[in-house]
């Protein structure tokens, strides 16, 4: 690259979540490392917390037109030498449109999300993800991580000291689009066993919601709007009750044993993979949620030390944390 400016293009809250903003932090973080300097390009949608993240490092999400053309023009005005797409509602020809200007383009993929942007390079950074491209990156090892997850990230064989009662960290993403914390949770505290769990409710209805549950003795259920510190919440946390995006690559990283539900249809391969490989327990699908099943897998959970240790060991096995440095060596080599 010529000049050294990237600009990241990508959308926060509502049905979109906040995964595709947060894994461009991760690479921001990296690139402003490097010297490389950064813009983001895109909309941010009842997510203060999410804005305020992108301030503490100096950065701010300037909005766009979805239209190829206002950011072909703003990548030309700017004098951006790589654009990164993150986000498969994103017009399908923004990346055709960047190309034929002369500007390099590197597109986030989740399996087969987004694959139809034309791009110069692909990145899919998920588990057990194959190459749909000979230009892609592809697998667990390019897994985006900021610098406070890597930061928390627990080493040695002793780094579970279990608390008691447990402490369970329950986020079901940014914005729980679909409500997941009010079906999830109950399965928790069914168990009946002492555990102080922080739930994140993304929205005022599901904190409502959550607070309406009823709790056993030595059960307590802690309430929390949506926070930049989840990182540091689940490193404090003996447990994590998680929807299956972007933010288990950041549990498995950190070493924090975590139990899955799949929200949505674009969790759905993750979800299957995370499970099959034994790195996270699987409590099931938000459509059709066996409560029992999953209260039964949560009370072993609860009650077996050795199986959260377990989930946690093979789970940072699998994640170096360096995934960023690889996708930057290849964006900057464009």
């Amino acid at each position: 690259m010529n000049s050294q400016l990237v600009l990241l293009r990508c959308d926060g809250g509502g049905t979109y979540g906040v995964g595709h903003v947060m894994r461009q932090l991760a690479l921001a973080d990296e690139l402003v490392a490097r010297g490389v300097s950064v813009q983001f390009r895109g909309n941010l949608t009842n997510t203060p917390w999410l804005a305020a993240l992108l301030a503490a490092r100096g950065l701010s999400m300037v909005a766009i037109d979805d239209d190829p053309r206002a950011l072909r023009d703003t990548a030309l005005e700017t004098g951006a030498s790589a654009v990164v797409l993150d986000g498969y509602h994103l017009d399908p020809a923004t990346g055709a449109t960047l190309r034929a200007a002369g500007i390099p383009v590197m597109a986030m993929v989740d399996y087969s999300f987004g694959t139809e942007q034309d791009a110069d390079l692909y990145v899919d950074q998920n588990l057990g993800a194959r190459p749909h491209s000979p230009r892609a990156l592809a697998g667990i090892d390019y897994a985006l991580f900021r610098d406070d997850v890597l930061a928390l990230r627990r080493v040695g064989p002793d780094h579970l000291p279990a608390s008691s009662p447990l402490r369970v960290l329950a986020v079901f993403g940014g914005t729980d689009p679909y409500a997941a914390a009010p079906v999830v949770v109950p399965a928790l505290l069914d168990t009946g066993l002492p555990v102080t769990i922080t739930a994140v409710a993304a929205r005022e209805e599901i904190a409502v919601a959550l607070r309406g549950l009823p709790v056993a003795d030595g059960q307590e259920l802690h309430v929390i709007p949506a926070t930049p510190g989840l990182a540091a919440l689940a490193a404090e946390s003996d447990l994590v009750l998680s929807a299956s995006g972007s933010s288990v690559w950041e549990f498995l990283c950190m070493g924090v044993p975590t139990a899955l539900v799949c929200v949505v249809d674009n969790q759905r391969a993750g979800y299957d993979e995370t499970v099959r490989r034994g790195v996270v327990a699987g409590l099931g699908h938000l459509d059709g949620f066996d409560a029992a099943a999953a209260t039964a897998t949560l009370r072993t959970l609860v009650q077996r030390a050795d199986d959260r240790s377990a989930l946690a060991t093979k789970g940072q096995l699998l994640v170096d944390g360096k995934g960023r440095q690889r996708v930057a060596d290849a964006l900057l080599a464009l």
